[in-house]
């Protein structure tokens, strides 16, 4: 983990937030929700839900604050709560299933997708199955090592691997259909 020092200003604002200082809080929170939003929403298709798990995520946030050792970033640990506060609320809503079963696939390349809207890409993962869904982020977007999702999900290495592996495919056989779909529009 690199460790990378905080700008004084920056800690100064967590120092306060910590102290209960409202406004420091509201700082903090207008500067990192809109990424956090987007966080969560990578986990839970409903906007409305995301924006109620963000703010739930805060509110873990203002309350471990003190508990933040100035070392790394302090937005990747904010991500981390939203991460874990994503994966608990769909681990109890029974939403984390994390299926071993086969799927056929097309193997036939993709486009580029540089031409691709964050929006379209968004709704994509959007069509993963939850298991699927929750495994490419962590992994793909968020960075985690598989042993790292194997212990947080309760699942093993290679089902997680596995998971990876057919939520990639699963993308790539949706995103052929999108485009085939958009092409015959035309």
């Amino acid at each position: 983990m690199k460790i990378r020092t905080l700008h004084n200003n920056h800690i100064s604002l967590i120092k306060k937030a910590i102290n209960n200082n409202r406004e420091a809080q509201q700082q903090l929170f207008e500067q990192y929700s809109p990424k956090m939003l987007s966080v969560c929403r990578r986990y839970v298709k409903d906007l409305h839900h995301a924006e109620d798990l963000m703010l739930s995520g805060f509110l873990k946030v203002f309350i471990n604050l003190h508990k933040f050792k100035y070392e790394g970033s302090f937005e990747g640990w904010i991500r981390k709560i939203m991460v874990n506060t994503c994966i608990s609320y769909l681990r109890k809503k029974n939403l984390v299933d994390v299926s071993d079963e086969d799927f056929v696939f097309n193997d036939a390349a993709t486009n580029n997708l540089e031409n691709t809207s964050v929006e379209d890409i968004q709704k994509l993962i959007d069509k993963l199955p939850n298991g699927y869904k929750i495994v490419f982020n962590l992994f793909a977007i968020e960075g985690y090592k598989h042993s790292e999702i194997a212990k947080k999900l309760g699942i093993s290495e290679s089902t997680s691997k596995s998971q990876l592996f057919k939520a990639r495919k699963l993308l790539q056989e949706n995103y052929i259909r999108m485009n085939k779909t958009i092409h015959e529009n035309k």
